[in-house]
């Protein structure tokens, strides 16, 4: 653990805002690991401020004093990527009229900061995992191995795992990559950071421009705090902004916030954040609903059976004349009644009852699913409807992509 006092001078010189546990803890991992060698993968949603964690750990290592380089491998096209981080020689391709020192070259001794590393080609990454694991390299167009010193931090906020799965991102990689991972949070899950942030950069905006503060009502700072914030830090920034430049009135109720704030994308929000904390019992839940409303058809139909046979009863006074209540006797029920009962019998003991291939009358009584059974069968039938989309598989059974992804694993859909 590290003190108070460091952890908010770390906050004040990188521009980092709020106090959520799970900011304090990433921030943390990455004071903690600084002065160290080891490679560090930061992941976390896109806009949450994945690049202030590379440098906190730049500049708390040993090389603090040598270069630090960020590169956006998404930014990089495919066919120049490999020259851009290697170097080429002279002739190595049409364009290449001298040689050129790449970027692993130009920071030996410093830090390589990978942004969306998840974007890099597969032949490129076959190059970095070679650098991370001998520190040598080869220019394009020579068949000279360089040496170099470079410490990695990767960033990406895609999910790797998925990636692996899909043939996109080498597992060896990954493994290398992740040393030490720092889990950067959404913003939706730092609620008590969005007023403050709001509030930061709304006060950047209106001394920019000389304009007058604006204040948020109670009833707008709780509509902002519970909003889902897809594009996160980025996004809020957004909206404080044109809320500061837009509006004539300084103090923002939620009536007036609600027109930055897209009502799709509000709805969708709602539907999100209340399954959001469900995660893996989802599709239990969705379940067990499904076998409660099973079991209520079968004790309609044996409350109708029930029914008629009260129907066939008769009552008889008895002898004397006491108070003592009157016999009952119940007439014996028909053949037809007897059958309905056996198939309410057969119901209650049996969870389902499939027809042969051949749609014979013989039916042949299944026995009892297990939870784990009518999981795996809810899963395959909605990939099948989806023909095989997983997005569209998880968005229909409401159960977060990544936790799909793990039950297609282990069902061995």
């Amino acid at each position: 653990m590290i003190s108070q006092d460091t952890l908010q001078d770390i906050k004040l010189r990188f521009g980092i805002i709020g106090n959520a546990v799970e900011l304090n803890r990433a921030i943390e991992r990455a004071y903690l690991v600084a002065p160290t060698d080891y490679t560090v993968l930061v992941v976390g949603e896109s806009g949450v401020g994945k690049e202030h964690f590379p440098k906190i750990v730049h500049s708390f290592s040993a090389r603090k004093h040598e270069r630090y380089i960020a590169i956006n491998c998404g930014a990089i096209p495919n066919g120049t990527i490999d020259s851009e981080l290697f170097g080429h020689v002279k002739g190595a391709f049409t364009g290449a009229v001298g040689d050129h020192k790449g970027y692993f070259e130009e920071a030996d001794g410093g830090t390589i900061f990978l942004d969306e590393v998840g974007e890099l080609p597969l032949e490129t990454q076959v190059r970095l995992l070679r650098v991370l694991e001998t520190g040598e390299f080869i220019r394009v167009g020579s068949s000279q191995v360089q040496k170099t010193n470079v410490r990695v931090v990767a960033a990406t906020n895609l999910d790797l795992s998925q990636a692996i799965e899909e043939g996109r991102f080498r597992e060896d990689l990954f493994y290398r990559l992740s040393t030490i991972t720092i889990n950067v949070p959404p913003l939706r899950e730092r609620k008590d950071d969005i007023p403050v942030l709001f509030r930061k950069f709304a006060a950047d905006c209106t001394e920019r421009y000389q304009m007058p503060p604006v204040r948020l009502t109670d009833d707008a700072r709780a509509l902002l705090m519970n909003y889902y914030f897809r594009g996160n830090i980025r996004q809020l920034k957004n909206i404080a902004e044109q809320v500061c430049v837009l509006e004539q009135k300084r103090e923002i109720n939620a009536a007036t916030l609600r027109q930055y704030l897209p009502e799709e994308e509000r709805q969708k929000a709602i539907a999100r954040y209340s399954t959001s904390y469900a995660q893996d019992f989802t599709t239990e839940r969705e379940l067990l609903y499904k076998m409660i409303f099973e079991m209520k058809k079968d004790i309609d139909q044996l409350k109708r059976v029930v029914a008629q046979l009260s129907a066939n009863t008769t009552t008889i006074p008895v002898a004397d004349n006491t108070t003592t209540p009157a016999a009952t006797i119940i007439s014996r029920p028909t053949e037809e009644e007897y059958q309905q009962v056996e198939e309410v019998k057969e119901t209650d003991t049996a969870n389902s009852i499939a027809a042969d291939s051949n749609n014979s009358q013989e039916l042949e009584v299944v026995q009892p699913l297990t939870m784990q059974d009518a999981e795996r069968e809810t899963i395959r039938q909605a990939l099948e409807r989806n023909h095989g989309n997983r997005k569209a598989t998880a968005a229909e059974i409401n159960l977060p992509e990544r936790t799909l992804y793990r039950k297609i694993k282990e069902y061995g859909l």
